[in-house]
């Protein structure tokens, strides 16, 4: 991840990105904790079952504003950058792909983890959990590949007026 004492990007637009990206990773940090404390040995199922209702918690307040996030990017950011760097191969096609991907594991670990979860044993709340931690992996690498791939192309290929317009179609709350 960058190092958050300095944003990278000068574009507005881009900064807004970069900043929301800041968050979600924020807000990522406090859940994925909570999957790292399942990697422990030693756990009995009702400590895990707590624990997954913790991790759902976490995760469901994540997706609110990551939804608002990649609605920003696919609504906006992509269709304007295709303009410039196409849409049919290259970076954009991967980033969309990645989108789904993260939508799935967390679909996933959201689905095993809706009803039941009283009844669950340990390892199937571990299973659940497995997705919430892919999850984070690929939006971690996910996030890095905007920030130092696809920001940096936009920032660099826009013109000035399609930057000003992006900027003020981005610049709204993910909260």
């Amino acid at each position: 991840m960058p190092d958050f004492a300095e944003l990278q990007f000068t574009t507005p637009a881009m900064r807004i990105l970069e900043n929301e990206h800041r968050y979600l990773s924020f807000l990522m940090e406090e859940w994925h904790a909570i999957v790292l404390w399942f990697e422990q040995e030693k756990i009995s199922v009702e400590e895990g079952r707590t624990r997954v209702q913790e991790l759902r918690k976490g995760v469901l307040d994540f997706t609110g504003p990551l939804k608002k996030h990649k609605a920003k990017e696919e609504t906006h950011f992509f269709p304007l950058l295709g303009t410039y760097i196409g849409f049919e191969q290259g970076p954009l096609v991967g980033i969309q792909e990645e989108h789904s991907e993260i939508d799935g594991y967390i679909g996933h670990f959201l689905h095993h983890t809706n009803s039941g979860i009283e009844l669950m044993s340990l390892e199937e709340i571990r299973e659940a959990v497995r997705y919430a931690g892919e999850a984070f992996e690929v939006l971690t690498v996910h996030f890095v590949k905007e920030e130092n791939v696809i920001y940096p192309m936009a920032e660099n290929q826009m013109n000035a007026l399609d930057k000003e317009r992006l900027s003020q179609k981005l610049n709204t709350l993910i909260t």
